[in-house]
């Protein structure tokens, strides 16, 4: 399952284990295409918590991180930054990726 998180509840969701979070927005073709892949491996890893947030209706976060392209993942342990990803990236990319972080 893949949460949905806004500016007022990010930190909270992202602060503890390993967290994924898509930066995405509607309009967006390439996060349309990324949006499935995320789902498919949230239910596969139930090490990594999975979120999304909406860059149009929650534009401080994004800032916060520099993001000035989408889809962006931001991979994040313990709320820390571990690793930021920008365009689509494939299943088997993102679960050799987040693995790294898991082990």
């Amino acid at each position: 399952m893949v949460d949905e998180v806004t500016d007022a509840n990010y930190q909270d969701e992202t602060k503890d284990g390993v967290v994924l979070t898509d930066f995405w927005a509607t309009w967006c073709g390439p996060c349309r295409m990324q949006s499935p892949v995320i789902e498919d491996l949230s239910e596969e890893n139930d090490a990594v918590k999975f979120t999304k947030m909406d860059v149009d209706a929650n534009p401080k976060t994004p800032e916060s991180y520099g993001i000035m392209a989408i889809p962006t993942l931001i991979i994040q342990k313990d709320g820390k930054v571990v690793e930021k990803l920008t365009g689509f990236h494939s299943k088997a990319q993102l679960a050799k990726i987040l693995d790294g972080y898991t082990d």
